[in-house]
């Protein structure tokens, strides 16, 4: 089932199980998990986009493999927090998930989440090449990382 409050998405979420934040673009997925805690986002992979049920097929194993409980999607609003074609897309690929799991789905905002992850791995002095590769499953992580917050910060707070 999709949440688009937060706050509902956290009482829908199994005790103890993991949280995989998703980066979608239009080439890649940026994969990453969290502990089973919900303290931690971890960059895990990038997948690389062929068709919906290749790349849905592929997400299932990590879920499965993972065991994890529930999915965080990074929704790429404009900078004035509209919703473009971008979100559709985003929203579209998260209903078409609901027909293969059963896992709660929430969306977080996105916003500048690649740039603070190059910004990133700039300072870590990363080779251009390697942030090619890992730029998708690091910004994934930023993600992951602000909704882990959030829902810390809801749990802490009532």
């Amino acid at each position: 089932m999709i949440y688009e409050d937060i706050a509902e998405f956290a009482e829908a979420l199994p005790q103890m199980q993991a949280l995989a934040g998703l980066d979608l673009g239009d080439k890649t997925i940026g994969v990453a998990v969290s502990d089973s805690f919900l303290s931690v986002a971890t960059p895990l992979e990038t997948i690389r986009r062929k068709k919906f049920g290749v790349d849905a097929e592929a997400l299932l194993a990590i879920i499965a493999k993972r065991n994890i409980g529930g999915l965080v999607l990074g929704l790429p609003r404009n900078m004035d927090g509209t919703e473009g074609p971008r979100c559709q897309s985003t929203r579209a690929f998260a209903r078409n998930l609901t027909r293969l799991t059963d896992l709660p789905i929430s969306f977080w905002d996105e916003r500048l989440s690649t740039v603070a992850a190059e910004r990133a791995l700039l300072e870590a002095d990363t080779s251009r090449r390697r942030r090619a590769e890992v730029i998708d499953h690091v910004a994934a992580s930023y993600i992951l990382q602000g909704a882990l917050d959030r829902l810390r910060h809801l749990k802490t707070n009532g």
